[in-house]
């Protein structure tokens, strides 16, 4: 009567295991560029659709008041607070004007209040944004400031992103 083992050996398992262990210190650093590349991007169409709930609510404003076009820089330094703007009495009849135009770019895009940002307004209008969607990645309007070799350069830091933002524009 013979009897038959059924298994792998020690050597076979050893074998599987380095093998999977050298995938993987391959696979991992390239999956890891993959994964800033998307959040950068993420980051700039964020900044980008923010950029148009921007537009169109200073268009509502200057519609509405007729003096829209007077803020020069609208700011949320927090994701919990309304909006600063620049200059603060440029609406006239409003209490708590930051509000106002908080609540008109909320309007436009509601994911908005998950973001701080910086936005630079010129004749009514944004002439470029930067956001910080978390506390590692920044992206701007007009995009191309914030790279997967830059990003730390501008980690929480979207006021130097907007400067170098606004060198692009002018």
């Amino acid at each position: 009567m013979k009897t038959t083992k059924k298994g792998f050996t020690l050597i076979e398992l050893i074998v599987v295991i380095a093998i999977i262990g050298v995938l993987a210190a391959i696979l991992v650093p390239s999956m890891l560029g993959y994964v800033k590349k998307s959040k950068i991007s993420s980051a700039n169409s964020a900044a980008s659709s923010l950029q148009k709930a921007i537009n169109t609510a200073l268009i509502e404003i200057d519609e509405e008041t007729e003096e829209g076009s007077d803020i020069t820089e609208i700011e949320r330094t927090s994701k919990t607070g309304n909006v600063t703007i620049k200059p603060t009495n440029s609406i006239t009849g409003k209490s708590d004007v930051g509000k106002y135009v908080w609540d008109k770019i909320r309007h436009y895009m509601d994911k908005a209040k998950k973001c701080t940002f910086k936005a630079s307004c010129e004749g009514g209008a944004c002439k470029a944004i930067a956001v910080c969607i978390d506390k590692t990645y920044t992206g701007t309007v007009p995009s191309g400031v914030v790279t997967v070799d830059s990003y730390t350069a501008y980690k929480n830091n979207y006021t130097l992103a907007l400067t170098e933002a606004l060198k692009k524009v002018s």
